[in-house]
């Protein structure tokens, strides 16, 4: 893989409970909602589990994404093609933290904070009473 080793942890409060991050991070259809600009391939199931498969794109890059983890509180995916290493998203009442390891061209924390601005915004959307 080309690119530059590159690591970030992020944790931010954010105004939604621990079932609506659940739903916001473990679920396809509402994560492509917050995660804009980024694409995901066809056929990704309605939720997350262990030993799904799946491609997103970042514009013209393809990123391979592997299910490690995913339950009440965590979501832990491998990454190749675009980035090489892994994504973890931990979260709880109030709170979301992503950790993001690997080597990549594209500017990691910088996609990384950016999207967790996005689901903050997206969370202050929804009605978590009613999604």
């Amino acid at each position: 893989m080309i690119g530059k080793f590159q690591q970030s942890n992020l944790r931010i409060e954010v105004e939604g409970s621990a079932i609506a991050l659940r739903k916001s991070l473990l679920y396809p259809e509402r994560m492509g909602k917050w995660l804009w600009p980024i694409s995901f391939s066809s056929g990704v199931p309605s939720k997350f589990s262990v030993g799904t498969t799946y491609s997103s794109w970042t514009g013209p890059i393809e990123i391979k994404h592997r299910v490690e983890v995913a339950s009440d509180n965590c979501l832990r995916l491998l990454l190749s093609e675009g980035i090489d290493g892994y994504h973890e998203w931990y979260w709880g009442d109030g709170w979301v933290q992503s950790r993001l390891e690997g080597i990549s061209l594209l500017p990691l924390s910088l996609g990384q904070t950016f999207s967790l601005l996005r689901l903050r915004q997206f969370l202050t959307t929804i009605d978590e009473q009613k999604n």
